[in-house]
């Protein structure tokens, strides 16, 4: 980024209300299950290699924006019509970055788009997402009260699992996400979400039925409502990391704009 981008960037960023700007190199590193804290007061110097004049990635500044729903629109406008992995020339559509209350105490984790989001550009849209509305609905909430994401952005084709470069590319924004929306309760939906989130290779019938720490949050992971779909005796187990959910959410308040 030169710095006629990086202008442009942080006249953009303004114009969606960012407080300060970070220095600090933990906001670029890729997410660990760690949350990153350090803000600074307001912009700092560029460095600059001579030969080139190309600025240097670590001291370029990190916006932090007051409300969630600013920094999430930053985020989606940084996404762009992405091209960084091969996805993007393997048939998707278009980017599905996510859905809902950008100040959520729930958000549900899911793998990657299907057909129908890759042609909505909303999450969990098909038959699927209408049983994962009734699984939020029966906790007494609305779709619109939770935020919706999925690890991968694009749709794999043929609903391919993501493969591990294009995990590697895209999770990062996902970890934004959950930084930004600061929920209380993260919902995995299905083994691969739960996997990629938790950095484990159990199945997901050995990860449901627990409670994790993560990014200061309570992670559940929980069947995906496809995997409902097509069994729909494992509903009984889904209600029961359901009342997890909304025990922890009646237990826990939440002071946002911290951190």
């Amino acid at each position: 980024m030169d710095r006629d981008q990086l202008a442009e960037h942080l006249r953009f960023a303004a114009e969606l209300g960012v407080a300060g700007v970070s220095r600090d190199p933990a906001w670029r590193r890729k997410g660990d299950g760690s949350r990153f804290q350090t803000v600074d007061s307001g912009p700092t110097p560029l460095k600059t290699h001579e030969a080139s004049g190309q600025v240097d990635a670590e001291t370029i500044p990190v916006p932090f924006f007051r409300e969630p729903a600013a920094a999430l629109t930053a985020v989606r406008t940084d996404i762009g019509d992405c091209m960084r992995c091969k996805l993007s020339g393997l048939g998707r559509t278009q980017v599905v970055f996510g859905v809902g209350n950008p100040d959520a105490d729930l958000m549900f984790v899911g793998e990657a788009p299907g057909a129908d989001e890759d042609v909505q550009g909303v999450p969990f849209v098909g038959r699927a997402g209408q049983l994962l509305t009734k699984i939020i609905e029966a906790i007494d909430l609305k779709r619109e009260d939770v935020y919706i994401a999925n690890v991968i952005k694009c749709r794999p084709p043929q609903n391919r699992n993501p493969e591990p470069d294009e995990i590697e590319t895209c999770e990062p924004f996902l970890f934004r996400q959950i930084d930004l929306i600061n929920p209380i309760v993260i919902v995995t939906l299905g083994k691969f979400a739960a996997q990629c989130l938790l950095r484990s290779e159990e199945p997901i019938s050995r990860l449901r039925g627990r409670i994790f720490d993560y990014r200061g949050a309570k992670l559940i992971p929980t069947f995906h409502p496809a995997y409902l779909l097509r069994n729909p005796s494992s509903k009984r187990e889904v209600w029961e990391d359901m009342k997890r959910v909304k025990k922890l959410l009646s237990q826990k308040s939440k002071v946002k704009g911290k951190g």
